[in-house]
């Protein structure tokens, strides 16, 4: 792959067999690419700004590379899809519980803010739930716009 574009994701389930629902997942973005691919451990936490009686999340995070002709959009057409597949359903309700969620955090250094997507993800540098895994594979990943890397980041969270 030509100058191919590393994407960071993170990947979250609480609902059914989170942690097989995660390997499946893993699977499924492996598909996405014929390059390097890191994966994070598996990791248990409480849910954060979710609706009350949320069960515990498993939550992952995966890096591996795209071609740089990807555009943002539909690659994260992709990752929807991929959710559809696996049985998420969205019905408006903001943090509901879910059988999977993917999220694109980054997309090699790409800044972009739209309707549909925003790049890096917005928040992703305040949630440990995302820094954790994404510190176990890409330690010195600094966000687009963040003189701080991934593992700094965290240390510095509340």
């Amino acid at each position: 792959m030509k100058n191919p574009h590393k994407a960071l994701i993170a990947l979250g389930s609480n609902l059914g067999d989170s942690e097989g629902i995660i390997q499946e997942a893993f699977q499924a973005l492996e598909s996405l690419t014929q390059g390097a691919i890191s994966r994070s451990s598996l990791w248990k936490t409480e849910p954060v700004d979710c609706p009350e009686g949320s069960p515990s999340f498993v939550n992952a995070a995966m890096s591996f590379e795209v071609s740089s002709d990807t555009r943002p959009e539909d690659f994260l057409r992709k990752l929807l899809a991929i959710e559809s597949v696996m049985g998420r359903k969205r019905s408006g309700v903001i943090n509901e519980p879910r059988v999977i969620d993917i999220d694109l955090i980054c997309l090699g250094s790409i800044r972009m803010d739209s309707p549909f997507l925003t790049l890096p993800h917005p928040r992703a540098h305040l949630r440990s739930f995302v820094l954790a895994p994404l510190a176990e594979i890409e330690p010195d990943f600094s966000f687009p716009g963040f003189d701080a890397t991934a593992s700094e980041l965290l240390k510095d969270l509340p």
